[in-house]
């Protein structure tokens, strides 16, 4: 500021002495106290909006800078010599703050006499165009904090401290949100901005994504979430002024419709990922033009929630060559022709990644020739898919000769003759099998015939499936004697019975085991896993498993080295337990969770506090038998640990 006005801030006014030489002249001002005649000490000066000079016995005001009108003040800000200097005159009121923002960087003056202000100005602006324009700061405003003003600020304060990079919008002040005022701000502030992610903007329009398309050319990844006010208009500004644009993110914008797709698919050929949902004016035109002009380029597609049918199936099968991840959700047009068609286009070649929710033309017959159409397909999901049966699964994990994990979630026609068949059927990449709520699972009556083994599987989960029993995991074992990672998560059908030949048949070393809320699991097997399986295993949950006691803890202490993660929460564990595992100089714990366990007492916080040589994470909740007090005392010793009570 005292570069603006030449003003040192010790050549006007004195402390400690009268402003007048004559004493009368001294009473014409207000005196606000013994000491103080509106006079200014050096190391402070006051704002004065409209000062006055004297003259006899009579006051002339004197014009002050407030008085300009918009247009020259904005010369003048344009003319300051750097960033900082505009971020300085931003910092005086409201006013200055728009007018400094709205200044585009191609605006701003490069007059010689404003440069020569001192050798010292000028290297500090070479300074500030070494960073401006560099794209590396991250801003996010959220909730109540989303307004026009903080936009304005950002765009003034970034630029000269790196350029902002990536903005993040969430929710908008109710009373005074987001508007066109503010992107206009960042569009002509921050020009090098890459990512823009808009959430929950009722009052942002088409008006203000054209601000960002004509200013900020250089956006790359966009992400719009439920702003209802976009329309297909946002998306011509934004394909014509930012054609590099890799990653479109659309979500809830019931007006943005076939043409504004179009106009992406015209202008953007670099286009890399797309992700639309709930978008119901979005239709075969608009997915079938984009999909056929980013051919070549498009990588990442996730479509949910739209009114398409099997034709843009059909095209993505066809045009989606450098497809690798593909998300197909909820779909009701889409039938099992668009599934058949699409594996049959011979297309994706490069999918390694297929995931397919709630939709009803998932079939045996399309799920076959998927298989059969993508040779390098990795991964693959099915959830809630009705259709699906036996022969289905069976047909794909034979045709799909390239699989490593296979998840299949709320598909209930497919039974345990589906699962082990899968495994079977499977080829010589399959590491991961993964079942969750699959109703139609039961447990196996008959023994299996001596059959191959499935070598290759490493992990295997299942999760709320009742009628998964012993039968089914001693066979499981058998069947596959390489798994290193075991997940059985709210199976009651789970018994001793059926766990003991399971860790029996694993020949690799259980690593991670995951038995939570397998109620009729006892002592005997932690302790067969401990015996057999301590020299590799790193984590066990038992939570809920109700008929684990401190035995348990006993063989983990004395032979699990290498366990860094236990869960033990609702189990019938004691001070006894704790004991056991803080007296042990194998185990190495990082984090314990003995949430629930109402037998433990203030005595086991001495142990534990030993054991807090290596612990990050301790869960102490509803241990109802544990003070307040003793924790308090706990979490001064344990400074490095989190604990939860």
């Amino acid at each position: 500021m005292s570069k603006l006005f030449s003003f040192s801030g010790t050549d006007v006014f004195f402390p400690g002495s009268s402003i007048y030489p004559n004493p009368k002249e001294s009473s014409l001002l207000l005196s606000l106290g013994r000491d103080v005649d509106v006079y200014f000490p050096s190391h402070k000066r006051s704002r004065i909006s409209a000062p006055f000079v004297f003259s006899g016995e009579r006051f002339e005001p004197q014009p002050s800078i407030e008085v300009l009108p918009d247009e020259c003040l904005f010369e003048i800000f344009r003319r300051l010599p750097g960033g900082q200097e505009r971020s300085a005159c931003a910092c005086v009121s409201k006013r200055w703050l728009t007018l400094v923002s709205n200044i585009r960087r191609d605006e701003i003056s490069d007059n010689k006499t404003t440069e020569a202000l001192n050798l010292k100005d000028v290297d500090s602006e070479v300074e500030d165009q070494d960073v401006e324009g560099g794209g590396y700061l991250s801003r996010s405003l959220e909730g109540k904090k989303a307004t026009d003003v903080r936009l304005a600020a950002i765009a003034v304060g970034t630029a000269s401290r790196g350029g902002l990079g990536k903005l993040s919008i969430r929710g908008s002040n109710s009373k005074r949100g987001v508007t066109t005022v503010g992107l206009r701000a960042i569009s002509r502030g921050c020009p090098s901005l890459r990512v823009l992610s808009l959430w929950n903007l009722s009052s942002v329009g088409d008006e203000g994504l054209r601000e960002i398309a004509n200013g900020c050319h250089q956006l790359q990844k966009l992400d719009l979430c439920h702003c209802p006010a976009i329309t297909n208009e946002s998306l011509l500004a934004l394909a014509k002024g930012c054609p590099d644009l890799t990653d479109l993110t659309i979500e809830g914008c019931a007006n943005i419709g076939n043409e504004g797709i179009q106009a992406i698919a015209r202008c953007c050929p670099n286009l890399k990922s797309l992700s639309i949902k709930d978008c119901p004016l979005v239709g075969d035109q608009g997915i079938a033009s984009l999909l056929a002009s980013a051919s070549y380029s498009l990588a990442k597609v996730k479509l949910q929630a739209l009114n398409i049918t099997d034709i843009s199936l059909a095209v993505i099968g066809h045009y989606g060559k450098a497809v690798a991840d593909l998300t197909l959700t909820s779909l009701p047009n889409v039938t099992e022709k668009g599934f058949w068609v699409m594996g049959n286009g011979h297309g994706l070649q490069k999918l390694k990644s297929l995931t397919v929710k709630a939709c009803l033309g998932v079939t045996d017959l399309g799920l076959e020739a998927v298989g059969k159409g993508c040779p390098n397909l990795k991964q693959f999901c099915l959830r809630k898919c009705a259709f699906l049966s036996d022969n289905g699964l069976m047909s794909f994990a034979k045709a799909a000769a390239s699989l490593e994990s296979l998840e299949l979630e709320e598909c209930h026609r497919v039974t345990q003759f589906g699962f082990f068949g899968s495994l079977l059927n499977c080829g010589p990449k399959f590491k991961a099998i993964s079942l969750v709520s699959c109703l139609g699972i039961r447990d196996l009556t008959l023994e299996l015939p001596p059959l191959s083994r499935c070598e290759s599987l490493r992990s295997l989960s299942i999760c709320n499936c009742p009628g998964f029993g012993d039968a089914s995991l001693a066979a499981l074992g058998k069947l596959c004697p390489q798994l290193q990672n075991v997940e059985l998560h709210g199976l009651y059908g789970i018994t001793d019975v059926g766990f003991l030949p399971l860790l029996e048949s694993c020949e690799a070393g259980l690593v991670k085991v995951n038995l939570s809320g397998c109620l009729n699991l006892s002592d005997k097997v932690v302790c067969k896993m401990a015996d057999s399986h301590g020299w590799s295993l790193e984590m066990l949950n038992l939570d809920g498993c109700c008929k684990i006691s401190d035995a348990s803890l006993i063989a983990i202490a004395e032979n699990c080295q290498l366990v860094s993660d236990l869960d033990v929460s609702k189990c019938a564990i004691t001070d006894s337990g704790i004991a056991a595992l803080a007296g042990s100089d194998l185990i190495n714990l990082q984090i314990l969770s003995v949430s629930g366990c109402s037998m433990i007492s203030d005595k086991s916080l001495p142990l534990l506090g030993k054991l807090g040589q290596t612990l990050l994470g301790l869960n102490l909740q509803q241990c109802k038998a544990i003070s307040s007090g003793a924790v308090d005392l706990l979490v001064e010793q344990l400074w490095r640990c989190d604990i939860l009570f």
